[in-house]
């Protein structure tokens, strides 16, 4: 009998206060703590308080394996600066950066920019997708072994391993290279909630990670069997997507509540493990992205709670066993695309 697929588990450490990085270094401990995949940390643009890309960069290097999975909204931003901030965060973290597609179509959010027009949700989702594709195109600009550092001739990089990714996508066009060396992991962890109909084609596209929110576990599980569909038909191998069912959860004392009607999740740390057992047995899901309504109870909860009970049963982890995201959700590095394609410089 195979052995069953490994439960990914993560976090949300979001909410008030926005700009209190010493809080949001105690909740990523918490959930380092309790050997979670990764932790996400909500934005919006022109919201209060530091960007979550910072805000994750300002923590990383007092965090130690578990992943940093800020949202990045790409709809007024640069996607040369979008990828670079990434690259940059995987490197401060030593390997453990993803980020969480979002876009903007708000006509007050437009308004704090002024430069372009108002995006519809369609239009917002498809520039998302070309910002990722475009991401990792300058990822791979620099080649792994592009920087020599060689002191005595004072050349720091291969000019041969560097390579312009003439880009050209709706609204923007990139040249390239970087400015930051290849990442640790090659890609950091590209996630997309893909809950809406609008944003699934892009899931489909470009997602290491596809967040669905939970309704039942049979509708859940159709979701992702038809996310997966789509991304063969798209020429990639739908077993390298990792589905979490993101779950709202309110950890009291009270008894155990199913999860309908939107995701919400009321009562105990021990009643949360069951359902997750159950779902992820059915083969629902690859895990659970998990929002506490009060995160600075609720993950303390959940790690000592809900986490050690799904690892008295052998269903978590009892340590970590790699050093990057992507090695948590074993998935592997992706090869250079100009390095196996030979792309001019």
């Amino acid at each position: 009998m195979p052995a069953p697929a490994p439960l990914h588990l993560a976090a949300e450490i979001g909410g008030p206060p926005h700009d209190d990085p010493g809080r949001l270094l105690g909740l990523a401990r918490t959930a380092e703590e309790g050997l979670l995949d990764f932790v996400t940390l909500a934005d919006s643009f022109g919201g209060p308080g530091p960007d979550a890309l910072g805000a994750l960069a300002r923590i990383a290097p007092e965090t130690r394996r578990i992943g940093l999975v800020p949202t990045v909204t790409t709809t007024h931003t640069e996607p040369f600066h979008v990828q670079a901030g990434v690259a940059t965060l995987d490197w401060v973290s030593r390997g453990r950066a993803g980020w969480r597609v979002d876009v903007s179509t708000s006509a007050a959010e437009n308004r704090l920019v002024g430069r372009r027009e108002l995006l519809g949700p369609e239009a917002a989702w498809a520039e998302a997708g070309e910002v990722a594709e475009v991401s990792r195109l300058l990822w791979d600009s620099w080649e792994d072994d592009a920087e020599i550092r060689d002191t005595p001739t004072g050349r720091f990089v291969d000019r041969d391993k560097l390579h312009y990714v003439d880009y050209r996508g709706t609204a923007f066009g990139v040249r390239g290279p970087s400015i930051v060396p290849r990442p640790p992991q090659g890609h950091p962890v590209t996630v997309v909630d893909a809950s809406a109909a609008v944003s699934r084609d892009t899931a489909a596209r470009h997602a290491d990670v596809v967040l669905l929110r939970a309704g039942t576990a049979e509708e859940t599980a159709a979701r992702g069997t038809e996310l997966r569909a789509r991304a063969a038909a798209l020429g990639r191998d739908p077993g390298t997507l990792r589905i979490l069912a993101t779950l709202v959860v309110d950890l009291g004392d009270g008894p155990a509540a199913s999860a309908p009607g939107g995701g919400h999740f009321g009562g105990s740390p021990a009643g949360l493990a069951d359902l997750i057992a159950r779902w992820h047995a059915g083969g629902a899901v690859d895990g659970f992205h998990l929002v506490p309504l009060a995160p600075d109870t609720g993950l303390a909860r959940l790690t000592a709670g809900t986490v050690a009970a799904l690892r008295e049963r052998g269903l978590f982890r009892d340590r970590y066993e790699d050093t990057t995201l992507r090695g948590h959700l074993r998935l592997a590095r992706p090869a250079n695309h100009f390095a196996t394609t030979g792309g001019a410089s």
